[in-house]
C-alpha cells in the first residue's frame, strides 16, 4: 500500500465533479488498491474521511470514519457513487476540517439525519442510516465529490481559525 499525494485548496481536481464508477471497475485490482492507498492515507494524515479527488482521482469515492465517535480501532467505510437524502429538513452548525485545506477549521450547517445510498468495495449496494458526526462526514466528503468544499457551505467566515486557536478557544465547545 502507499501513502497518496493529498490535494491542497487550489488545485483544480477539487473543484472538478467526479465521475460515477462503473460497477465492472470496482472489482479490479487496481481499484481496489486505490481504495487500500486512500484508506492508509487517510489514517495517515489523521483524516476521518478522504474523497478521490482529495487525491487527484475524479472518481465518485470516498472512504470515511463514519461511526458518531470514531477512535483508534474504527474501520473505515468505503462508499462508491453516494447518494445523499436527508431524512427531516434539520440541519445544524458544527466545526469542519479538511486535509486538503490544512490546519483551518470553521463552522457550517449540515443535515443531521441521512440516508447514504451507494455502492460498497465489492460493487454491492448499500445504504447507510448516519446521524450527527458520521453524517457530516458524509456530506464533506460527497461535496469533495462535487467539487465543494467547506468553505462554500459556511454562512459566515467568523468562525474561520487556524487549527492552533481552534484548540486554544473553541474545542472545549465540541466537548461533551
Amino acid at each position: 500500500m502507499s501513502i497518496l499525494k493529498v490535494a491542497r485548496m487550489g488545485h483544480p481536481v477539487l473543484r472538478a465533479r467526479a465521475k460515477a464508477v462503473e460497477k465492472s471497475v470496482v472489482r479490479q485490482p487496481l481499484f481496489q488498491k486505490l481504495i487500500d492507498d486512500m484508506i492508509e492515507t487517510m489514517f495517515e494524515y489523521h483524516g476521518v474521511g478522504l474523497a478521490a479527488p482529495q487525491i487527484h482521482e475524479g472518481v465518485r469515492l470516498f472512504v470515511g470514519l463514519l461511526e458518531e465517535e470514531p477512535g483508534p480501532d474504527s474501520d473505515a467505510v468505503v462508499v462508491i457513487n453516494p447518494e445523499i437524502v436527508p431524512q427531516s429538513p434539520s440541519t445544524a452548525d458544527g466545526w469542519e476540517g479538511c486535509l486538503s485545506i490544512p490546519d483551518i477549521r470553521g463552522m457550517g450547517p449540515r443535515h443531521t439525519d441521512i440516508l447514504v445510498r451507494a455502492l460498497d468495495r465489492d460493487a454491492k449496494p448499500i445504504e447507510l442510516k448516519l446521524k450527527n458526526f458520521a453524517a457530516r462526514v458524509a456530506q464533506h466528503e460527497t461535496d469533495h465529490l462535487d467539487g465543494v468544499l467547506f468553505f462554500d457551505r459556511m454562512k459566515s467566515f467568523e468562525s474561520l481559525t487556524f487549527l492552533e486557536e481552534y484548540s486554544r478557544y473553541h474545542a472545549k465547545d465540541d466537548e461533551g
